[in-house]
Order: C-alpha cells, then structure tokens, then sequence
C-alpha cells in the first residue's frame, strides 16, 4: 500500500488461538483505520474430566463484536484457502495460532501476512520463546512484528517492542506482559502499513538461535546445575511445564515409594561451604530445606507433593519426610 492509500481502512483477517493473542485482537476494534473481517482460531476442544467441547477464548471476543470465525482442522484445505480469498484481507495479523501457513495462504492478503512473536528475532525463534528468555538470564525481551515466510520465523522484521525482564519475573507473569505489550507494536506497525512507512531488516543469520516446544519432561531438575541457573530455570518454567524433583518414602505404608515433588519459583540461591556436596542431597530440613546443586544451593520455599496442595515448606517438614544427605531426584 502506497502513501497515497493511507485513507484506506485496511480489511484484517486475524489468525490466533493462544490467550497472548487476546489483547491484539481486541485493540483491532478500537483502531478506525481497520475493518476485522474475519478471525481464523483453531477448532473447539474438550476440557476437563467431562470433556466439555470448549472453544478459545479468542472466539468468544470475536463472536461478541459479530466477526466471522473460522476454524478449519487443517488450515492448508483448499476449500478454507477459498473462504479466506473471499474475505479479501488487507493484512493478515497472525500470532499464537498452532498452525503452519502455506504459501498460497501467505500470497492472498493485499499488503502483507505479519506475525508477532514474544522474542527480540533474530533471538529464540520456535514455540518457548518467552521461557527461554528467562532461562538464559537475559535482561531485556519483547514483541517483533515481522512478515511471515515458509521458514519458522524468519521473516523480515518490521519493528520491535523491547521490555525489561524482572529480577523475580515468571514465565506466565512475563507472558502476561508480553501479551499487554503487543498490542503497541501491532499499532504501529499497522499504521506504517497503512501510509506505506513500513520498513523491512533483515534478520541476521550470525544471531539465529532455536527454541523447541516444551514438553512437561522438560520440567524434571537436574540438580547437576548451578544453583543460579536452576533458579531462572524453576521461574521460566512456571507455569508451564512446572519443574517437579522425585523424593523417597521413608516412612508409612508407602515406604520406599518414590514420588514427586513440585517446586515452585520461590527458592533462593545459597552459597554452602560444607555438607554433602551431590547434587540433589538435602542439606538442611530443620527449619528450612536446602538441596544442594552442581554450584552452590537451592532453599525451597514452597513446594506440592503428589497428591497433595501447595504448602510452605515449613508445613511439609512436619512430617519428616527428609534427613540430612538424602539425595532428590
């Protein structure tokens, strides 16, 4: 679209399922300059223990402002690229929608298809982005607007939306603001869009680095690590997929049964200088528990065994469960 265009509402297909993308889809009604024609979201899903049909959030929004929805199984079907041709979109704005875009898809709206993904790309392209940010102990991340190609987020970036990571900072507490900050950037890349100012860089290859999608495995401690990076770690992974440890029986009818342990993001780093230095032994379990790691310590703070609720540590000390030198994991 050209300057001389930029009077023009532009006709906007959103494609989204996941809740970070419930902001961004909400702005577009508050924007004059738009016309949501559609909204594209993955097919309803059972929930729960009665496996009620339930639909995305995203839907509900989309329903209440009288757009269209689409929800095809599999987003390539000759038959939805039809429809979709028919909405004669503009822009397509994609982001967190859970499938993989075709190029006969990506060559139907007018001006560009533009993805926003929570990571400063050309850094962590793939599914766990925000966690992995906080896995590395970065300090800064935020939101790219970039074009959409065959390549998993390779496109060519049209701006970013930078934003401190906290010292304290969770997975789902980040995510939360990752998803309150796109919105800025999708405006601003909607309006260059419009009055034909939009730039494209690029993504420099030197920079690329992957993130696969998390698997609750992934969540299992390994001791072996620094007390620091665990620490990020058990707070990236919070929420999802959680970061749990292994514990023995040692006493009742289910002595020698080994059982698992969620550890929350409450923990502390501690720097010990005696006591059994494995990785995984219990340090301390009077008053406060301190596991060893590969450097340094872990106090947990707060914790949920199997079949049980959340409790401060304190609480579930008064059982005995541990001694001194008992090894998790």
């Amino acid at each position: 679209m050209t300057a001389t265009q930029s009077s023009s509402v532009l006709r906007i297909v959103f494609m989204g399922t996941g809740d970070i993308a419930l902001p961004s889809f909400s702005l577009l009604f508050d924007l004059d300059f738009v016309d949501v024609v559609g909204l594209v979201t993955q097919p309803d899903k059972p929930v729960g223990r009665k496996q009620v049909m339930t639909p995305p959030q995203i839907k509900l929004v989309a329903v209440e402002h009288g757009v269209p929805v689409y929800q095809p199984e599999k987003v390539s079907d000759a038959s939805f690229l039809a429809e979709l041709e028919a909405l004669n979109p503009d822009v397509i704005v994609v982001m967190a929608y859970g499938q993989i875009l075709s190029q006969a898809l990506l060559d139907i709206p007018k001006v560009a298809c533009i993805n926003l993904h929570a990571s400063l790309l050309p850094k962590y392209r793939g599914a766990a982005c925000i966690q992995a940010a906080i896995d590395a102990g970065d300090s800064h991340t935020g939101v790219t607007v970039m074009h959409v190609v065959k390549a998993l987020d390779a496109g060519d970036v049209i701006l970013k939306c930078e934003t401190p990571i906290g010292q304290q900072e969770t997975g789902g507490e980040l995510h939360d603001r990752l998803a309150d900050l796109a919105p800025e950037a999708l405006k601003k890349a909607l309006v260059q869009l419009a009055d034909g100012s939009a730039t494209r860089t690029p993504q420099d290859a030197a920079l690329v680095s992957y993130i696969s999608k998390l698997m609750r495995s992934d969540g299992r401690i390994d001791w072996s690590m620094p007390a620091r990076a665990l620490e990020r770690r058990i707070r990236a992974y919070d929420p999802w997929p959680g970061t749990s440890t292994e514990f023995t029986e040692k006493k009742g009818r289910n002595k020698g049964r080994k059982r698992r342990l969620k550890i929350f993001p409450q923990v502390e780093v501690v720097d010990v200088t005696d006591g059994n230095r494995t990785p995984g032994a219990v340090l301390e379990c009077e008053g406060r528990l301190v596991i060893a790691c590969g450097e340094g310590a872990l106090q947990i703070n707060q914790l949920q065994p199997d079949g049980s609720r959340r409790m401060a540590v304190a609480d579930f000390l008064l059982s005995s469960p541990f001694e001194v030198g008992d090894v998790l994991g």
